[in-house]
């Protein structure tokens, strides 16, 4: 099975071009399995030939005098041991080859850090390397340590005359060299902990702290010269011929391990750090600071202020036509259930994602919602060999809709439908097939024998045979031999619809696919399909990243360093990926192109389709956003006492208490002349629900990647989502219609809350959707706005808009002094319910919601009047 995994790997990377990355890194693991085979075996091995040709042993009969072991029997048990052991040892240290290829290419970051001055690229590059090797030779020397006394001992054993036991002094020096060998070792291992006092957790931040810095780096220095000390002593009292030297050493280690490094520190954070902490921490909580930004890249964010925050009004939407336009009225989680109903034509076909991205169309700069049409075999209501991996190879084509288009009947509008695919101009696609996608788990075959199942066309299906080059030819029958064998499928080799011709397609889930060439990038969850040339190719984003970033915060124990430095374009039909390399500035990235140079490609061969379909990563952008929360704050006093902590805001959906997702939005930030493709995420304070700041990542053109943070001016309240939410339910007109519509039964689904900057205004917009209890056909039906003080809901956004930014409403309040009749109240409050319920017939629901809520002030007026 290993062979036969090894073999088809090798085609499959082979029919990529990418050879020479499985060569690259086989080759390392063999080189890092040999050299530290070799190296423990000679070790090892050596230590045990010295100790025979110092004990003289050969063979010897076991005590009692009733069994004899040959002088070759105990050679060959030896070698077997050590080769053994040797072998075990390769394989334990195979796990470190792209460590190792790391430290050998490895590039400045031009950082040092402020405590010893190594620049960071010793601390991502060399420290883990030396921290493996300082665990490795451990474990080596004490193997070598304990065997090598056991056959000293093994041959006192064997001459045991009398009830004594002894070693010679050959033996007592040799061992005693291991023991220097082994105390040089944990010295050395000394040092390295003072450098991982950089990720320290014990102070008032992550990194050296004050007590770090002043008690525990004394303590390891010190400890390194007690351990050279012991070792000096060691080599004293063997010559010596006076062991009870070592126990000065052995004592004056312990006291300063126990003292320096246990109780010192203790004392010094209790009574001198706690009452002074943060004078004491003040440097500390800088370095911190500082370095954290640089990890994460919060240290490049544009910081602007944005306020004072007007009303929103009807030149200001006017001048934000082309925001308006693209404001996302489809919530991707119902639009996904949506696109199911009307587009997936078919059981054995499915929408697996919801992406948004923009095209030019017509000249217009559109935004798009779209769900590529993947094959699910699992729906298929025949699950045959054939069938699974002949002919239903693949899906076809996708559904694409403007975000904020809606037809009448509630449905988005679509730009590409049907199958074959029904395109707007702009939008043609020549080659609709996904061979490669989110859900194509399995293997399939084609060019076999028999066509393959293109698309549905009335009663009829269309078929069609591969035209292209994805896939390891099947061309020899030890091909088909190993594939049968890697897939435990002997229909590999047995069925007569293979040719040799035909092709086998594996690794085809996108996701898989990446990792299986690059397993040391990390890999944004959400990538997205494009339409180029007429082609389909998937965009994936991946990152690069490290936890051994001195002085940075660690995100949730995985990481504190990470940059977006590549973009892979994967070809839907033949599979082919081009790895662009987006961030060349990054010295990981930079290491890596090194160690792989034919598979990384500059950003400037990218295609300028491709370039026109870039967008900032949502999961690098809410890493940031998260840790700006706490990092923006850039005040060491401000930072320690938490005085301005953020939280991402947070928003309701279906009825839970959630984290807001970051969101695409095409508009025209502050100070801009034209609209752009941006992602956005608000902020709150913590515990808080107030709106502070908002940051927004750009796309489009040269000015991707750049990041700008807008704070509010903090004399000011600005709503935040949920208080939007909070106001949204408070409202009589919107609360009775929802209510009206679940009594008839129909299920209400509120979309995502968008908070949308339109000049130095804001405006919220959440959807409202219909889907009846037995299906799952959601339905655009009422758009909510919010601006100011105003919240209202209308059919359509247009209509929305329209009066939200018209004159504001003013409430009429009752003259002072006046007398109200508690008979008239009670007359209006039953000619406003009558007036309601005639509404209601009519299905004025607005109309009917404005008569309850006067019926509601005629009553509170009432019981106010009969008190």
């Amino acid at each position: 099975m290993l062979l036969s995994g090894f073999y088809t790997d090798l085609l499959w990377f082979q029919n990529l071009g990418l050879s020479s990355v499985f060569w690259t890194a086989l080759r390392a693991k063999i080189g890092v399995f040999s050299f530290f085979s070799l190296l423990f075996l000679g070790f090892f091995l050596g230590n045990l030939l010295i100790a025979r040709r110092l004990s003289g042993w050969g063979g010897f009969f076991l005590p009692g005098q009733r069994f004899y072991i040959a002088s070759k029997l105990v050679n060959i048990m030896v070698v077997v041991v050590a080769l053994v052991l040797s072998v075990l040892n390769g394989l334990g240290a195979i796990g470190q080859w792209d460590a190792m290829l790391r430290y050998l290419n490895q590039r400045p970051f031009g950082v040092l850090d402020p405590i010893f001055s190594q620049d960071v690229s010793f601390y991502v590059f060399t420290l883990p390397v030396y921290r493996f090797l300082r665990g490795w030779l451990m474990e080596v020397v004490i193997l070598t340590l304990l065997a090598t006394a056991a056959a000293y001992l093994l041959v006192q054993l064997a001459s045991w005359r009398q009830f004594r036991l002894w070693l010679t002094s050959k033996a007592i020096i040799h061992l005693a060299a291991l023991g220097v060998v082994f105390l040089l070792i944990l010295a050395w291992g000394y040092k390295l902990s003072a450098f991982e006092l950089l990720y320290s957790q014990e102070g008032a931040t992550f990194g050296a702290s004050y007590t770090d810095v002043h008690a525990r780096l004394l303590a390891y220095n010190l400890s390194f010269w007690a351990v050279i000390l012991c070792a000096l002593l060691l080599v004293a009292g063997v010559a010596s011929r006076r062991p009870w030297i070592l126990a000065i050493g052995g004592a004056l280690w312990l006291a300063v391990a126990a003292g320096v490094g246990g109780i010192y520190p203790v004392l010094m954070q209790q009574f001198d750090v706690q009452p002074n902490e943060l004078i004491k921490e003040r440097p500390y909580i800088e370095h911190n600071i500082d370095f954290t930004r640089r990890a994460y890249g919060l240290d490049h964010i544009q910081e602007l202020d944005f306020g004072p925050v007007a009303d929103l009004t009807a030149e200001a939407l006017a001048d934000a036509e082309p925001t308006i336009r693209n404001i996302r009225l489809w919530d991707y989680r119902p639009l996904r259930d949506t696109y199911a109903q009307i587009q997936e034509i078919r059981l054995y076909y499915e929408f697996v994602d919801v992406d948004i991205d923009r095209y030019h169309l017509d000249g217009t700069y559109r935004q798009v919602t779209l769900s590529a049409r993947e094959m699910a075999t699992e729906q298929l209501q025949s699950r045959t060999w054939v069938n699974e991996h002949l002919q239903f190879t693949h899906g076809y084509g996708l559904v694409m809709s403007p975000v904020s288009e809606v037809t009448p009947e509630g449905l988005p509008e679509l730009l590409v439908r049907d199958l074959p695919p029904r395109t707007v101009p702009g939008l043609e696609i020549t080659r609709p097939e996904i061979y490669y996608g989110e859900k194509t788990d399995g293997y399939v075959f084609v060019n076999s024998a028999i066509e393959e199942f293109d698309y549905p066309s009335g009663d009829q299906n269309i078929t069609a045979f591969y035209q292209g080059v994805g896939g390891v030819a099947l061309d020899s029958a030890v091909k088909r031999a190993a594939f049968a064998y890697r897939f435990g499928d002997v229909a590999v080799v047995l069925s007569e619809y293979l040719t040799p011709e035909s092709r086998v397609m594996l690794y085809r889930n996108i996701h898989q696919r990446v990792r299986q060439v690059a397993p040391f990038l990390l890999f944004d969850a959400d990538p997205y399909l494009v339409i180029v040339d007429g082609r389909l190719v998937w965009l994936q984003d991946a990152y690069t990243a490290t936890d051994m970033y001195p002085y940075s915060q660690p995100y949730h124990d995985r990481f504190n360093y990470i940059r977006n430095s590549v973009k892979i374009a994967i070809d839907a039909y033949n599979g082919n990926m081009t790895f662009y390399v987006v961030d060349e500035e990054d010295p990981l990235i930079q290491v890596y192109a090194a160690i792989f140079p034919h598979l990384l490609t500059p950003w400037q061969d990218m295609p300028d389709g491709l370039k026109a379909h870039l967008r900032y990563p949502e999961g690098l952008f809410l890493i940031q956003a998260q840790m700006n929360n706490t990092y923006h704050m850039q005040d060491p006093t401000v930072f320690y006492n938490k005085e301005d902590l953020w939280a991402v805001a947070h928003e309701l959906y279906a009825g839970n208490d959630q984290t807001m997702e970051p969101y695409y939005v095409t508009m025209k930030l502050p100070g801009q002349e034209q609209e752009e493709f941006v992602l956005i995420q608000p902020f709150t304070p913590a515990n808080k629900q107030n709106m502070v700041a908002w940051m927004a990542a750009r796309s489009d053109g040269e000015h991707y990647g750049k990041l700008l943070l807008y704070k509010f001016p903090k004399q000011e309240l600005i709503y935040g989502p949920l208080q939007i939410e909070a106001r949204i339910d408070q409202e009589p007109n919107i609360s009775g219609q929802l209510s009206l519509w679940h009594q008839r039964g129909s299920q209400v689904i509120r979309g995502n809350l968008l908070v949308i900057p339109i000049g130095n205004s804001l405006l919220y917009v959440e959807p409202l959707y219909l889907q009846a209890e037995t299906g799952r056909l959601p339905e655009l039906k009422r758009v909510i706005v919010a601006s100011g003080e105003r919240v209202l809901m209308a059919d359509t956004l247009e209509d929305a808009l329209a009066d939200i930014g018209g004159a504001p409403v003013v409430a009429v309040e009752p003259e002072a002094g006046g007398e109200v009749d508690a008979h008239e109240l009670a007359q209006s409050a039953l000619e406003h319910y009558q007036e309601a319920q005639e509404r209601l017939q009519q299905g004025d629901w607005a109309g009917y919601g404005a008569e309850l809520e006067a019926m509601r002030r005629d009553l509170e007026n009432l019981v106010e009047a009969t008190q």
